[in-house]
């Protein structure tokens, strides 16, 4: 799998949990290309804070994250495929098996209510 990424730019907002992009993020894997608008909030992965020693919020699958809290935004394909998308840019990000497999088994388990909310509102920044 070949996986090219733009450089990200965005700003914390809130209490430091969540990032407003700046500028446009853009994830290619293989032939398909993921184009994250500026404005676009994301908290990267949605880890409760009782796992984050096993899988922090933030750690090298940030673009997997990314484009997946945006799928689940967008609503442009059945949740399950924005799933696997998760996983696939996972895997060719090379995180390790046992990490990407738990984070997309919790996805699949727990990521309904996140999906049926979509797009969180948009946040200021002052």
């Amino acid at each position: 799998m070949k996986l090219e990424t733009s450089t990200l730019r965005a700003d914390f907002c809130d209490s430091g949990r969540r990032v407003i992009l700046s500028k446009p993020y853009t994830v290619t894997l293989d032939d398909a290309t993921f184009e994250i608008p500026a404005g676009f909030v994301t908290d990267f992965a949605s880890v409760p804070r009782a796992f984050w020693r096993i899988v922090p919020p933030w750690g090298r699958y940030f673009p997997a994250a990314i484009v997946h809290d945006y799928l689940y935004s967008i609503h442009d394909r059945p949740k399950e495929a924005a799933d696997k998308i998760f996983l696939l840019i996972m895997e060719a990000l090379k995180i390790p098996a046992w990490r990407r497999h738990i984070m997309y088994r919790a996805v699949r388990w727990f990521g309904g209510r996140a999906w049926r909310d979509g797009k969180a509102p948009p946040v200021q920044i002052k």
